[in-house]
């Protein structure tokens, strides 16, 4: 196995999924984290890229995993973000994707406790920098 002279950041793959309920109100899919960092915290559903995955694979997996939901074919990426210090355990550059579902009901595994819809007006403060990914998901959506 090859190594790099200089450090390399790692790569994960995150999920905004939103729906549209009985009363035509927008949700958002989100889960309880599990673990740390931001244990208890709600996030985006998304994880740490595989080596023989895609990003689309990816992000594909880590929503299946952590909630049970798969995603329409209309499953697009958004943008990727890269902040320094998006991860306190380290350089990581997320890709998020768009997904716009019909509501299905979620279950929290594998590292997520907990999933849930949530109404746009109502959403709970985010881990990492979710606030800023579901903003740029929410413009994009507005646009269309």
């Amino acid at each position: 196995m090859y190594t790099y002279d200089y450090p390399r950041p790692a790569v994960t793959a995150d999920c905004v999924i939103v729906s549209e309920d009985a009363q035509g109100c927008r949700r958002l899919l989100l889960v309880r984290r599990a673990g740390e960092p931001f244990k208890g915290c709600w996030a985006l559903p998304g994880g740490f890229m595989e080596m023989d995955e895609t990003l689309e694979e990816c992000a594909r997996r880590e929503l299946k995993e952590e909630t049970g939901l798969e995603t329409a074919e209309r499953f697009e990426e958004l943008r990727s973000f890269s902040a320094v210090d998006r991860d306190p355990r380290g350089r990581t550059i997320t890709v998020a994707f768009l997904a716009v579902v019909p509501m299905a009901e979620v279950k929290g595994s594998d590292d997520a406790a907990e999933a849930c819809w949530f109404a746009l007006d109502e959403l709970p403060q985010l881990a990492f920098d979710h606030q800023e990914i579901v903003r740029v998901a929410l413009d994009r959506l507005s646009n269309e």
